[in-house]
This record gives structure tokens, C-alpha cells and sequence, in this order.
């Protein structure tokens, strides 16, 4: 259920677990994070993975609770953007190590007012952390946390589903992280951080009437504070006035909203749904999300495909289900080290993301997958998707990912996502098609003047026998007027070429 199935994904997903609370946490602290992810052979199908990081560590008092208590996480109520809100990914992997090896994992946390060590587990019958071998350390320097834990059924390579893919795919949505992987033949690899700006925080906002389900309705009444339904609807959700309440309670005369919202029935919280969307509302905040953005989606695939050319696209904040907020962004790298490697050659990759995390797992149905599939890639000048070195990076951004499953590796195919996404898609490869059209008529004229250049020589020679002309003057004439047609194709530098690539990227942009 966690995405501990299969050994190279259970791999990955402890990685993907203590690297994305690492984002988290350095990202609410302010701090640039940086990485290091060691992973060893212990013996067959058995890997020790030590992840360490720079962030703001965990508190003595909280480790048991962050680390090995399932279902303690504090992002259940949070109504903003975050990478997860389920609180068992990291004890998830405390419970991996501890029923694959039976072994605890061991923790080095420092915070900056205390820095200590300890193995952790869980006690299963009681879901209670198990705190040993505790040891303070006075006058330590380190800070941040350290995870050094054990798993059995587990195996690394180098594949599109394993470690070293997942952490690249990390940097490229999270251009602001820098990542080491010594994987287990020793071999260091880095990924440098590729700007210097922390990500835009997200703000917490209410939820919209539009994305709420019955259930959703009842679990907010069970815990609000307010007295009365009428202002509990005002009080927990975003844009109710007492001008729609009155609108509510004309749609929906039987329901008494002057009652305690705990006596709300399963059938009056359906009526109410219903009623919800009889309404007509201003849109949710957006303020909730935060996207990588278009500067730093070109910084990173410049930094890790270094392509050939690159567009990217950004369009406007929508919402699905009526009410739930979230933003498509596409970036499109062609050429260099883009794409996948395949035995014919270059083959083409989609690089799925919701909330900045990689999707590795489930691509078949997933709903980026699926809104990508249809498109016609001869009207964007490439012949054959699965031949093109060509990557597409999809990145989803909202409050609430509908994940189809809870390995949280697909988006569900939402009809408002797989549009936006379509659409995105398709005004980034207008960009493309722009740049590989240009390419295409250099290339067809570069062949003519080749062609051409050949047969100078024997011309020249010819009309000099035929006008009694010297023949080097005729070749020099006749090469000068060669080159001059063809100018465009010399003395282009980089400069140039960037700003003939910035000029096909504006046009193409207004056409779209």
C-alpha cells in the first residue's frame, strides 16, 4: 500500500520518503537543502541507506513521534500545497527496516540547542516508539539529521524506476536542493544546486464549497468550535458570506442551519453539497500554491539535460472538482541529454511530478500519462515520439492531488487536469515546432550549399574556357555570391543563436 512492493521500487521509496521530508523541512526553516544519499550492499538483496541533510534536525522530545509513530503527521488539516499529509512515510520505512531486518534504524539529529544519537523502533502492537541506546553529544558542530537504517527485499540499480533517476528528477523540480549519491560500487555523483532562491512558501487557506464531499462536510463540523451551522459555514470555508448562507437556506429550507453543526446528518451534509453547487462562487485563492516557475524550470533542465533548445510554459491557476485549486506547468527539453536511452538510440521521456515530487511508478495510468498519449507528433515536426530525444517534464501543483492510488505514484485522471495538461503540453511543442522548423530549413540549406560549393571549381574552369575570363577571378565572384545568399548560415555566435531561439519562443507564445 506504501509503495514497498518490488525491490527496486521499495528502494526508491525510502529514498523518495526521508528526502522529501528533508525538502519539507528545510523548506519552513528557510534553509537551502543539501543532501547526501549513501547507499551500501549488506548482502544479498539487503542495502543500508544513510540519508543525511542540513535542515533544522528533530527535537529529543519529537523523534519517537516524527520517525516511529504511524499516523502522527501534523498536515491532515493544513488546506495548502504540500509533498505529503499522510504521516507514515517516514515510520512507513522505521516498519520496513524493522520487519525486513529486524533490526532498528539509528538517528543523529542536531538542532542547534541539542545534537544527539539513538536507535528507533516500533513497538507494533501499541504504535509506540522505541527509543535505545540514547547518547547526548556535547560540543558538536553537526546540524541537521542523519538517517542510517537497514532493509531486506531491496535492489539497487541504475534503471528509470531506481535511486539515481528519482533523486535527478528531485533536482529538477527543486532546483533549489543540492544532492550527493554514493551509490554502492562507491561512485559519487552530484547534482548541483541550480539557483539560490528558496521556493515561494504556500499560505494555508480555507476550503472552497466547491471541492467539498459529504464526508469532508461532517469531519469539519465534528471539530469546529461555532455554534451555529450558519457560521460555521462562514468560519471553516473560503468565500461564504452571510449573503450566500441566506442563499443556502432559501435553496435548502429543511436543513436548520441555526442547529450545532455536530447534529448535522450524513443526508443533510449531501443536501448541502448539492445545494453548494446550485451557487455561484467566486473563485478559491491561489495563494495556497506554490510552482517551480519558469526561470527556475529552465535553470534546472539547462543544469541537468544541458538540451539542445528547451521551452517552457506556466499557464494560469485552475481549479477541478469546482473548487479545488492547481496549476499546470511544462517544461520541454530537446536534444543533449534529453530524452531516454534506448537500443536504437534516443527515445522520448515523460517526467511526471505532483507537488515537485517524481512520479517513477504507475505511468500506465496515470492521468498525465494519459492527456500526453493522444497528441500528434507530426504537427510539432517530430516524426516519432519513441525515437525523438525529447523530454517532457508535467509538473501538478494543488492542495489536493487526487492520487489513484496510495502509493501516490499516479495522478487520477481528472477530466480539468488532463485538459490543462494537454493544453500545456501542446503550447510548449508549439515552441518546439518553431525551433525544429528552423533547424529543418538550416539544414536543408546548408545541404544546398554544399552541394553547390561542389561543382564551383569544374564551373568556373568552364565559363573561363567559354569567356576567355580568368577562371580564379570567376571562382571568387561565384563563391562571394554563394556566401552572401547563404550569409545566415556563418558567423552566428552563441549570442545569436540564444536570441533567435528567445525571438522563435515569443512568436510562438502569441500564436498560442
Amino acid at each position: 500500500m506504501l509503495g514497498f512492493a518490488g525491490k527496486v521500487r521499495s528502494l526508491t521509496t525510502v529514498v523518495h520518503e526521508y528526502v522529501t521530508n528533508t525538502l519539507d523541512a528545510c523548506e519552513e526553516a528557510g534553509i537551502l537543502p543539501e543532501i547526501t544519499v549513501e547507499i551500501k550492499d549488506s548482502g544479498e538483496e539487503r542495502c543500508i541507506v544513510k540519508v543525511t541533510d542540513n535542515g533544522p534536525g528533530i527535537p529529543k522530545k519529537l523523534i519517537g513521534k516524527a520517525l516511529a509513530n504511524v499516523l502522527s503527521g501534523t498536515k491532515f488539516h493544513r488546506y495548502m500545497q504540500q509533498r505529503g499529509q499522510q504521516g507514515i512515510g517516514a515510520a512507513g520505512c522505521t516498519l520496513f527496516s524493522q520487519i525486513t531486518t529486524g533490526k532498528k534504524i539509528h538517528i543523529k539529529s542536531g538542532t542547534g540547542k541539542e545534537t544527539y544519537e539513538c536507535d528507533l523502533g516500533i513497538n507494533i502492537k501499541d504504535n509506540k516508539p522505541e527509543i535505545e541506546n540514547l547518547v547526548e553529544l556535547e560540543k558538536s558542530n553537526f546540524r541537521g539529521l542523519m538517517v542510517k537504517a537497514e532493509f531486506g527485499g531491496v535492489k539497487y540499480e541504475n534503471s528509470d524506476h531506481g535511486v539515481y533517476e528519482y533523486l535527478k528528477r528531485t533536482a529538477l523540480t527543486n532546483p533549489h536542493i543540492a544532492i550527493t549519491l554514493i551509490g554502492p560500487d562507491g561512485k559519487e555523483i552530484s547534482l548541483p544546486r541550480s539557483v539560490n532562491e528558496m521556493p515561494k512558501r504556500p499560505k494555508q487557506i480555507k476550503p472552497h464549497p466547491l471541492g467539498l464531499e459529504s464526508s469532508d462536510l461532517l469531519d469539519f463540523a465534528h471539530v469546529t468550535n461555532s455554534s451555529k451551522i450558519s457560521s460555521f459555514l462562514i468560519e471553516s470555508f473560503a468565500r461564504v458570506t452571510p449573503n450566500k448562507v441566506a442563499e443556502i437556506k432559501e435553496l435548502a429550507p429543511k436543513i436548520d442551519l441555526s442547529k450545532p453543526p455536530k447534529e448535522l446528518t450524513w443526508d443533510e451534509a449531501q443536501t448541502l453539497i448539492a445545494t453548494f453547487k446550485k451557487i455561484k462562487w467566486i473563485a478559491p485563492e491561489m495563494d495556497s500554491l506554490s510552482t517551480i516557475g519558469e526561470k527556475q524550470i529552465e535553470a534546472a533542465i539547462k543544469n541537468i539535460l544541458n538540451p539542445e533548445f528547451m521551452s517552457v510554459v506556466e499557464r494560469k491557476s485552475k481549479v477541478f472538482r469546482g473548487g479545488i485549486p492547481f496549476v499546470v506547468e511544462v517544461g520541454i527539453a530537446y536534444g543533449g541529454n534529453a530524452g531516454k536511452t534506448t537500443e536504437s538510440g534516443a527515445g522520448g521521456s515523460i517526467l511526471r511530478f505532483a507537488n515537485k515530487v517524481p512520479l517513477l511508478f504507475d505511468g500506465g495510468t496515470c492521468g498525465i500519462s494519459e492527456a500526453i498519449r493522444g497528441l500528434q507528433w507530426k504537427r510539432y515536426n517530430i516524426e516519432d515520439f519513441e525515437k525523438s530525444p525529447i523530454s517532457i517534464l508535467v509538473s501538478v501543483c494543488s492542495v489536493y492531488v487526487p492520487y489513484s492510488g496510495v502509493g501516490k505514484q499516479s495522478v487520477a485522471q481528472e477530466e480539468e487536469i488532463m485538459e490543462e495538461v494537454r493544453l500545456s503540453v501542446m503550447d510548449a511543442l508549439r515552441i518546439l515546432q518553431r525551433y525544429l522548423s528552423g533547424v529543418k530549413s538550416r539544414t536543408t540549406a546548408e545541404t544546398k550549399y554544399k552541394t553547390i560549393m561542389r561543382y564551383v571549381s569544374q564551373l568556373s574552369s568552364d565559363l573561363g574556357e567559354l569567356s576567355e575570363l580568368k577562371s580564379a577571378d570567376i571562382e571568387k565572384s561565384l563563391k562571394s555570391l554563394i556566401e552572401n545568399k547563404y550569409s545566415k548560415l556563418f558567423g552566428q555566435d552563441e549570442a545569436q543563436e540564444a536570441e533567435e531561439a528567445k525571438g522563435v519562443k515569443e512568436e510562438a507564445e502569441e500564436e498560442a
